[in-house]
């Protein structure tokens, strides 16, 4: 689950991570009494305004400005509110921006330079454990960094049965050159940081950049924070931080449905029982010269309503050509699969596109029968080749 900025560093902020601080605002007039507000509580007489989604190089877009008075917190919060952004890591219709984050400014004058660092928690799958890994380039597009620069990016592993070490957290504010009170901020900051990734469960915390103020603080002044979903039980607070108008529509109703789903720029819909299955499926596709649409897993109950809603779904794309629906039958019977394709396909009335219908284990012989003597327009097939040949002769 993606949190917006202002929702992870407020989990950041609970466990002791120095964050830039700002308010929500759903139009242009709420921008300026938080900016208000900021200013009373802060000090800060200019004000950052950063447009809230799920997409990183925001300021690219424009979705990041400075106000300097708040005639422009009113003008700026107007115009990227409602805005579709697009930014390097959205479509080319971008996401639309429903509120704005007015932050303070803390790139204020004081007796050293301002510095930015990049730094992000996650786990190495490689080795099992989590990993910080940070570099001197902050505000940069850490996969540039890595291309032109890779000597400037640092790692550090943790183990996991003694956690981060003391030694460790001074490693880090080493590397980056830091020393006196900044050496001192930043080895606190590394520490909350990397409990505040434990103690969430959260699958990635991506902070860039990390400021070392002019006053030698250290703090969050972006905060991208992916949570596990498999963890939300553990932390029911955090379940009404999800925000579905970020998150692509189909999928989000597929997940009310019990589908596991994944939206795809292909012109092949799949409907299999099993991530490996589902995989597999793709990758067929793939050799037969499509493009899969979608990864749908219906698991193990493959029955009449559920194969219609999974249909449903796969047919909510226009750009699905053609349907492929692979079943292997271990738990579930390939008969009541075959049952359940027809019912739905009656149900529903006429389908447009061709399905192909792939069942294999447990009365996978019964299953074609079923499907060859239904009278409907649906093509069975025995094995994956077979199943790849009428993918490819559908599309051709």
């Amino acid at each position: 689950m993606n949190l917006h900025e202002y929702q992870g560093k407020e989990i950041l902020n609970s466990f002791g991570v120095r964050i830039q601080r700002g308010i929500v605002a759903q139009n242009a007039q709420e921008a300026v009494a938080a900016a208000k507000q900021l200013t009373s509580e802060t000090g800060t007489s200019w004000h950052v305004i950063k447009a809230q989604v799920h997409a990183g190089g925001r300021g690219k877009g424009g979705g990041v400005k400075l106000a300097k008075n708040l005639k422009e917190v009113e003008t700026i919060a107007g115009q990227i509110i409602g805005m579709d952004l697009v930014t390097p890591q959205t479509s080319a219709q971008g996401k639309r921006v429903h509120q704005v984050l007015v932050a303070e400014d803390v790139y204020y004058p004081g007796e050293t330079e301002t510095s930015e660092f990049y730094m992000s928690v996650l786990l190495n799958r490689g080795t099992g454990r989590n990993m910080i890994m940070y570099s001197t380039e902050g505000g940069m597009d850490i996969e540039t960094v890595a291309e032109e620069t890779p000597h400037l990016i640092f790692t550090e592993e943790i183990d996991p049965t003694v956690g981060l070490l003391p030694f460790q957290a001074r490693r880090v504010a080493f590397n980056l050159g830091l020393s006196g009170l900044a050496f001192k901020e930043m080895t606190k900051f590394v520490a909350n940081l990397y409990t505040a990734y434990v103690k969430s469960d959260s699958s990635l915390f991506e902070i860039n950049p990390v400021l070392k103020t002019s006053d030698n603080l250290i703090m969050a002044v972006d905060a991208k924070v992916t949570i596990d979903d498999n963890a939300l039980y553990r932390h029911k607070n955090y379940v009404d931080l999800r925000d579905v108008r970020e998150e692509s529509a189909i999928e989000v109703e597929a997940g009310e449905l019990g589908l596991n789903y994944v939206d795809l720029d292909g012109n092949v819909g799949c409907m299999v029982n099993g991530a490996g299955l589902a995989m597999a499926t793709m990758d067929l596709i793939k050799q037969a010269g499509g493009e899969p649409a979608n990864f749908l897993d219906v698991g193990g109950t493959a029955d009449a309503a559920r194969v219609e809603a999974a249909f449903k779904i796969i047919l909510k794309d226009p750009a699905v050509k053609a349907i492929l629906i692979n079943i292997f039958g271990g738990i579930v019977r390939c008969d009541r699969v075959a049952q359940g394709v027809i019912d739905a396909y009656k149900n529903m009335g006429t389908i447009n596109v061709p399905i192909i219908v792939r069942l294999q284990g447990t009365n996978a012989d019964i299953a074609k029968e079923l499907i060859d003597n239904s009278g409907l327009d649906v093509m069975s097939a025995t094995e994956f080749q077979e199943a790849a040949d009428k993918v490819q002769q559908v599309l051709s």
